[in-house]
């Protein structure tokens, strides 16, 4: 069966469906669990996939406990169920938490879809591979299976009659600026879902080996940002080291709702920065929106902990947790 090429992509959703799909192919019947709901503190959030094979093997986690034990056998002596979807409820206490994995009194419920045919899985994996935002709606009472354009709001949706998970980098990520530092954060954004674009009109700075996965622009900083679709979720960062490059960048930034707008360099190179974009006419609670130096106090010196320190910092944000940001911003 023909699948686009996905090698290049890291996703935790995507590894599960290609395996559970290529499983299918060899015609192995294929248990695909969701996380439906969590109670008390548990390994595993809301819409975390497991696929199980016939055989016993296993991709993707539920608990990070035994859950899965308990499942695989199910599944390898056919005791999952006859009608698909299947509701299982995992309602534990202390020592049976123990056993298991979980934490304390944890407590899940899990849809398991029996699946026979890698049909059932291939559009969906298409759209995936062309790095489509999708969501696939799953009908609790009957089983049917539809698939539609995501778009910003919930990632995951459970009610009385269906289970809608949205699959696919429903986040964005735009790197102002090509270099050591841009590389290390793309690789790391991909591996959190990212759609990731590296801008930099500059021609010295054209990449000889460009990243897997990876969209490069020519274009100018401003008009890269003005262009972008679903800015509520999308982070840009300027790591140009040139001003005309980062200013274009952030200045156009400032005038989108984006959810994190983040600049390298040191608090001098900050200070200048902000004289400069006042001068332009941005008000002071705009500037402030700018996280400078990004990233967090980690004591990052090295690109690649610099990358780290920067994409933490977007994570935190992206959840809306207090994180100690270098800028205060």
């Amino acid at each position: 069966m023909g699948y686009p090429d996905t090698s290049g992509l890291a996703s935790d959703d995507l590894e599960v469906i290609r395996t559970a799909a290529d499983w299918l192919a060899e015609g192995v019947p294929v248990a695909l669990v969701t996380v439906l709901k969590t109670w008390g503190s548990s390994p595993r959030p809301p819409g975390s996939l497991l696929a199980i094979h016939k055989a016993g093997h296993t991709v993707g986690s539920v608990s990070g406990g035994c859950v899965e034990e308990t499942l695989v056998a199910s599944h390898c002596k056919g005791e999952l169920g006859e009608e698909s979807p299947t509701l299982v409820d995992f309602g534990v206490e202390k020592v049976e938490a123990e056993r298991l994995g979980l934490p304390c009194g944890g407590r899940l419920e899990l849809m398991v879809e029996l699946l026979n045919s890698a049909d059932s899985l291939k559009p969906l994996l298409d759209r995936m591979g062309e790095g489509q935002l999708i969501a696939r709606r799953v009908v609790l009472e009957s089983g049917e299976v539809t698939l539609q354009t995501g778009g910003a709001g919930i990632e995951f949706e459970v009610n009385r009659n269906w289970v809608t998970k949205v699959y696919g980098p429903a986040w964005q990520l735009l790197l102002i600026g090509n270099g050591q530092i841009a590389r290390h954060l793309a690789r790391i954004a991909i591996t959190l879902d990212y759609r990731v674009t590296i801008c930099d009109p500059r021609a010295e700075f054209i990449d000889q080996n460009p990243l897997v996965g990876v969209h490069y622009s020519k274009r100018m900083p401003d008009d890269e940002v003005a262009g972008l679709k679903d800015v509520a979720r999308t982070a840009v960062v300027t790591l140009a080291h040139d001003p005309r490059q980062d200013d274009l960048g952030l200045t156009a930034a400032l005038e989108r709702a984006v959810f994190y707008i983040g600049a390298l360099g040191s608090r001098r190179t900050a200070k200048k920065r902000r004289e400069r974009l006042t001068e332009i006419g941005h008000s002071a609670d705009q500037i402030a929106r700018i996280h400078a130096p990004a990233g967090l106090s980690i004591g990052s010196k090295r690109p690649a902990e610099i990358a780290l320190s920067i994409l933490a910092e977007i994570t935190a944000v992206r959840n809306r947790v207090g994180a100690g940001s270098l800028a205060g911003g």
